[in-house]
């Protein structure tokens, strides 16, 4: 009887699993509580519209051609908006640029244009 092995001792660890007690890893005990960062890189995205629309009996087909479609067109609107931006400003570039090249070159009939045009250009904005 003396060449059978010990009993298996189960044990329940703090976080629930059970574990045998010969395979224990030696845990230390820590003094101060351990500080968890966590790092959280994108938010939930918000429901609300989802839940306002479910609750006023909108089909579920409503509600995700909103998920679906919302963001699409956000992002066409904002291209839009980026395209436009960017034609109002070569305008206004090669307008500067017209008015620069008329007066340098023109001599006193440029100069007279180049004013006449500005004249008109401020005419514009305050209408």
């Amino acid at each position: 009887m003396d060449n059978l092995p010990e009993p298996v001792r189960v044990v329940q660890l703090p976080d629930g699993t059970y574990a045998y007690a010969d395979h224990l890893p030696v845990i230390q005990p820590t003094a101060a509580p351990q500080v968890v960062h966590q790092h959280i890189h994108q938010a939930p995205p918000d429901r609300t519209v989802q839940r306002i629309a479910l609750g006023s009996g909108i089909g579920a087909g409503t509600v995700a051609a909103g998920v679906y479609f919302g963001p699409l067109l956000v992002g066409a609107l904002t291209a839009i908006a980026a395209n436009l931006a960017l034609l109002a400003f070569l305008a206004a570039v090669l307008a500067w640029g017209v008015v620069s090249v008329v007066k340098s070159v023109g001599g006193s009939d440029g100069k007279a244009a180049a004013k006449t045009l500005s004249r008109a250009r401020r005419g514009r904005k305050g209408k």
